[in-house]
């Protein structure tokens, strides 16, 4: 954090939107919000037809009454500049704004985010905002932070519109020094593309065929680039009239969003939030929940703010599931297990009327005789008692590579196999490391690897010079680094690696491909053993590695599928196929007890563990998502911190439980 937040311990609270009720509401809200223990709200996330009624005239007596009375009740405000939502007013004056889709349709406002990101006009009215939004409150004692904008990308991560074109060519210019540099990175004289005007470039719009694959990678990191320069413009606004106030915006690194690329955005944040809901349909959510903490820590480089979580059910997925008994408590210690130091939700008060009147929040529709209200009691006095972990960082010996390249490359049409997602197959890789209580954190190609004793590059499908040299240097001074297939496969600007595949690291693997054979989906192939594997095969030939596993029926029997390789003073592996469960995490096992890598604790199954490391003591958090109590030996003369309870040796953890216990660094 380059500037720290000013609320003390783990910071506690929700979106809060006293617009959408009577005035006399907003007492009973004080009162409750005291009593569930809440220390911070967001304000002000959509207001800004109620601000700004018309064009440069505004009206702040609502937001004046409503910072006043936060601070008079001891509770900081997260400050919002408006801007993800205009009024319809400035669509009607600027229609030019609406964002245009890959087909050439114009959308229109009436919910949110319905704006180009390219838009000079949006950008106008939504500095002006943020600048006398920031004059006004740059002192209010409630201001403890501005959150700006709200999940930039959402709804609007690409616009197609002739003005979003030119300012893709903007970018392009800066990128490449010539037309013909451009020409050579796309590939051009494929199908007869060459450009020889930058105008004659346009977005991938809705074509007959394939778009080029560079173009679309391209414009990926355009639109990402776009809507990172709008976030920069909001914060240096607001920087210069608040130089001490933090300012952040609200991430979601979550299974089903990849608009932006977050390496390139975290530096810019004072404070790096993340919003994350669970998917219904995912039986195991809290892996999602510790993937995703993993990676937003990795990206904070430290403890972060959990921004929005949900309390029970969201309302945007085909089956919205109430969460179930003790789930909201684990769901966010969890979080804070993996570095937040702020716990927040959507929303304080679920709202009667609008398109989320169906999204669960802190006070349910059935006020306060609910077990929702009960559980966000509990969990208050929870994160009081947890005050002392604040600013406590995680510790890991494994870094598990994550490239929002890499993922939007590997997703794009015409491969080898369109049944590949970058997300799933991070988390095949990730989930045993999660079950065995290993430390995890992640990581860009690029990144300083010194600290680690094993690095993991499950799916890298695409990675530049520099950063396949860093990661097979790591393995050559001494790491162990394992590699999942159809990595390495292309470069910076999509172009295939020639001489065989995987490209990149076939050197420094010791192996040769020369075909790829994909599966279907309903296709598996056996593995000695006794393992199967899906999705992926290829015909490997060994150039110095051993072979390790190979395939035992198909086209290719007999044929290595997983290959180790000494290489300098380190090893490399290569996963050649997608292994059922049971074997990759054998495998995986075997590979971090090579590299010496321990977990954090031994558990029983089904009980997670996740460590943070104080100045003078470490936090062991227990989280037991299982329907059996469960025992774990911790050190001498612990505390367990939610009960208070001294500890001599073990910590029992009730069935759905969670414990958190401090262990002195000596013991």
């Amino acid at each position: 954090m380059s500037l720290p937040l000013n609320v003390p311990g783990i910071a506690y609270g929700g979106d809060y939107n006293p617009e959408q009720w009577p005035e006399e509401v907003w007492a009973e809200d004080m009162r409750l919000m005291a009593e569930a223990g809440v220390t911070m709200v967001s304000v002000n996330i959509f207001s800004w037809a109620l601000l700004e009624p018309t064009e440069g005239e505004y009206d702040f007596s609502r937001l004046d009454r409503i910072l006043d009375l936060l601070h008079s009740h001891g509770i900081a405000a997260d400050l919002a500049t408006p801007t993800a939502a205009p009024p319809a007013w400035f669509f009607v004056k600027h229609p030019d704004a609406l964002p245009v889709d890959r087909d050439g349709r114009r959308l229109s406002y009436g919910s949110r985010q319905t704006f180009c990101p390219s838009s000079p006009a949006y950008r106008e009215a939504a500095l002006r905002m943020a600048r006398v939004l920031g004059e006004r409150y740059a002192d209010h004692p409630a201001v403890v932070m501005w959150h700006i904008h709200n999940e930039y990308g959402c709804h609007n991560a690409e616009c197609y519109c002739d003005t979003s074109a030119e300012a893709f060519r903007g970018w392009l210019r800066d990128r490449y020094d010539s037309l013909a540099e451009l020409n050579h990175a796309w590939g051009t004289t494929f199908w007869s593309q060459w450009y020889y005007d930058w105008d004659q470039i346009l977005p991938p719009r809705a074509t007959g065929a394939v778009p080029n694959p560079t173009h679309q990678l391209d414009w990926r990191r355009f639109c990402s680039d776009a809507l990172l320069s709008l976030y920069e413009a909001e914060r240096d606004v607001l920087s210069e009239v608040a130089p001490a106030t933090p300012a952040t915006t609200n991430f979601m690194v979550m299974f089903n969003f990849d608009a932006l690329d977050y390496w390139r955005w975290a530096p810019e944040l004072d404070i790096v939030s993340n919003d994350h809901y669970l998917q219904s349909a995912d039986p195991e959510s809290q892996i999602d929940i510790a993937l995703s903490g993993d990676l937003v820590r990795s990206l904070a480089g430290g403890p972060w703010l959990l921004m929005e979580h949900s309390t029970g059910a969201v309302n945007w997925q085909p089956v919205n599931r109430a969460k179930t008994a003790g789930e909201l408590r684990r769901n966010a210690l969890a979080h804070v297990a993996r570095g937040a130091d702020g716990i927040a939700y959507f929303q304080w008060r679920a709202a009667k009327a609008g398109a989320e009147q169906w999204h669960s929040a802190m006070l349910p529709h059935a006020g306060t005789d609910s077990q929702i209200w009960r559980d966000v009691v509990q969990l208050g006095a929870d994160l009081r008692a947890l005050a002392e972990v604040r600013g406590s960082t995680g510790t890991a010996e494994v870094a598990v590579v994550w490239d929002w390249n890499a993922r939007w490359a590997l997703e794009l049409p015409s491969q080898p196999s369109g049944e590949l997602r970058f997300h799933d197959l991070v988390r095949a890789w990730y989930e045993p490391l999660w079950r065995a209580g290993v430390a995890v954190d992640f990581v860009r190609p690029d990144a300083d690897l010194s600290s680690y004793r094993l690095v993991l590059a499950p799916s890298l499908y695409l990675v530049d010079e520099a950063g396949a040299a860093n990661l097979t240097t790591f393995a050559e001074r001494g790491g162990t680094l394992a590699v999942g297939f159809h990595s390495g496969m292309v470069d910076a600007n999509c172009h295939v690696r020639l001489g065989g595949y995987p490209g990149a690291f076939r050197k420094a693997l010791g192996i040769r491909t020369d075909e790829l054979f994909p599966l279907l989906p309903d296709q598996s192939v056996g593995l000695d053993g006794g393992g199967t594997a899906t999705l992926w095969s290829e015909r490997l030939r060994l150039e110095g590695a051993e072979a390790v596993t190979t395939y035992t029926d198909g086209p290719l029997a007999g044929v290595p599928a997983v290959t180790r390789n000494a290489h300098g003073a380190g090893a490399a592996w290569y996963v050649a196929t997608h292994p059922d469960t049971v074997t990759l995490t054998a495998l995986l096992d075997r590979i971090r007890k090579e590299a010496g890598v321990e977990p954090v604790r031994t558990a029983p199954e089904g009980v997670e563990t996740a460590l943070r490391r104080g100045q003078d003591c470490d936090y062991l958090f227990l989280i037991n998502h299982t329907d059996r109590e469960a025992e774990i030996q911790v050190a001498p003369e612990s505390t367990e911190l939610l009960t208070g309870e001294r500890l001599s040796g073990s910590a029992r953890v009730p069935a759905g439980g969670v414990a958190v216990v401090r262990e002195r660094r000596d013991a």
